[in-house]
Parts: C-alpha cells; structure tokens; sequence
C-alpha cells in the first residue's frame, strides 16, 4: 500500500518538474540571449527595446543611424558631462556615483539614478523600463560586458543613436536634432548640444524644442563643463 502511495506522489509531482525544468530552461536562454548579442551588435547597427515595442504596437520611429564622426564633437561632450562624467574611468558601471546616490537617499532610498551610458545602453537595448531594483542587477552585469566586449567609442556611438530624444518616437541624435533645431546633429552648436543634452534622460518631460527654464538653466550648466571636459573625451578618439 505504502507503495503504491509513494508512486503516486513521484507521478503527481514528476509534471511540475518538468515545469519548472522548462521555466528555468526559458530563463537561461532569455539570459543567454543579450550575451550572444552584445558581440554581434560591436558590429551590427541595433535597435532598441522602446523601439521595437512602438513598432510591435503599429507606432511610428524616427531614427537615422549616424556614426560618430559625423556628429557634433560638442555633442558628444555635452552628453558626456552630462550623463557620464567618468565614463572614460570606469568599466561600465561606476560605483563610487551609485554609493552617493544611495547615501543622499537616506532612509527613503535613492532619490536620483546613477546610471552610466553603459547601463542605459544595456537597459535600451535589452532590458524593461521600470522595475529598476529587480532590473539593476542585470543591467550591471550586462554594462560590465559591453565594457568589456565594446570599445568606448562604440558604447557612446550606440548611446547616441538608441536615446530617446523626443516625443511620438523620436530616437536617436540625429532625428532629434532635426525634430529641435531642424538641423543634422553634425551641425549643432555648443548652446543647442547643450539643449540636447540637458534633455536626456527623459526628454518627453524635459522637450529640447520647447525647454522650460529649468531645462534651460541646467543647458548653461552643461555648456560649461562640456567647454572644460579637456581629456574627460580622451578614450573617444
């Protein structure tokens, strides 16, 4: 009797075995995915997750891929003061900016992000958008190897034309700068990058058509450093 009791109970448990042997096998492979792709897209121009997911839902994307070279170097510096100070310093993810957070945040939890260009690359193009504390982790990781895989100038190359940069599916900098300024972003002043800048990382709020004061106010801010970045840019030669 015991033993047909014990082969009952292996029989009703076996399916949810194999359940669970399937999630987990899904879950890896979900996983697996963005590090296989991250080598393919050093070379490979990508779209992002935003992306897709307006096209997937029948709305219309604006993005032109621009190489590096043929953008603004004032850009280029502006989103780096202002995004990422020590991106040439660290290896994707920079803790030093993320203890700070978490210590001006006091009890109540981090207040402000601290996300390098890195992160933000890998949450675009692989990652969702909220949920940042289950999200963190893989973001990390997956910054870590696009360090690591990547040259710098491609992650900020790639940065610049993943960023959303307006509303109704702008991305990237050069439909951005034509949507604000209705130039090619190679042609941007120092006042108009900063602009650009100071709109990220949510430029639906801080729109660089129409810039609040505020957003105005921070720009100055931006032009500044960007005029005094000197060799913050030094690893995008």
């Amino acid at each position: 009797m015991a033993f047909f009791a014990r082969t009952s109970t292996a029989r009703l448990l076996r399916p949810k075995s194999s359940v669970w042997r399937v999630a987990l096998l899904a879950l890896l492979a979900v996983m697996a995915l963005p590090v296989a792709l991250v080598p393919v897209y050093a070379v490979v121009d990508p779209v992002s997750t935003p992306m897709l997911a307006r096209w997937l839902t029948g709305r219309p994307v604006d993005r032109t891929w621009t190489p590096l070279e043929r953008m603004s170097p004032v850009l280029v510096r502006s989103v780096l003061v202002s995004e990422d100070a020590r991106f040439c310093q660290h290896d994707g993810v920079d803790w030093g900016a993320i203890r700070t957070v978490f210590d001006e945040g006091g009890d109540g939890g981090p207040g402000r992000g601290a996300s390098t260009i890195a992160m933000q690359v890998a949450k675009n193009l692989f990652l969702w958008q909220g949920g940042a504390y289950l999200r963190k982790p893989f973001e990390i990781a997956l910054a870590y190897w696009l360090d690591l895989v990547w040259s710098k100038r491609r992650v900020m190359e790639v940065y610049l034309n993943i960023a959303e940069w307006g509303p109704d599916g702008i991305f990237g900098a050069e439909a951005g700068a034509r949507r604000a300024f209705g130039k090619p972003a190679q042609k941007l002043s120092a006042r108009e990058a900063a602009l650009m800048a100071a709109a990220l990382p949510n430029p639906i709020l801080r729109d660089p058509k129409r810039p609040s004061r505020r957003a105005q106010l921070h720009a100055t801010i931006v032009a500044s450093r960007a005029r005094a970045a000197g060799g913050l840019a030094g690893c995008l030669k």
